[in-house]
């Protein structure tokens, strides 16, 4: 949901339900590597309310369309670590080292 951004598209909140922490702190470093950024920040309005409302300023570009370009670059970094760590697992996986400890709970 979005609030605040009747007027002057380049200031808005954003209220995200069901979010915590963990991805509140990962948007908002995300937005703070762009450069149209000029302010980001992120709020939990209560402990027990499962909401997190994240302010973005821009320098003039819509703050809905920066938010949704951070969340797409978010998406591939979590892919990419995603991908890397599977390599570094099978490259694990298949070491002579663990061969000959037999460490593998496939067989």
């Amino acid at each position: 949901m979005e609030h605040g951004a009747f007027g002057d598209q380049s200031n808005a909140t954003f209220s995200l339900t069901e979010e915590d922490h963990t991805l509140a702190n990962a948007v908002r470093f995300t937005l703070n590597q762009d450069p149209r950024v000029t302010f980001c920040g992120y709020s939990i309005p209560h402990p027990s309310d499962a909401r997190v409302n994240i302010r973005v300023q821009t320098t003039g570009d819509p703050a809905r369309e920066v938010l949704k370009d951070s969340c797409q670059e978010l998406m591939l970094m979590c892919r990419h670590v995603r991908s890397t760590f599977a390599k570094a697992v099978d490259d694990f996986r298949t070491s002579e080292k663990v061969q000959a400890m037999k460490i593998d709970s496939k067989e």
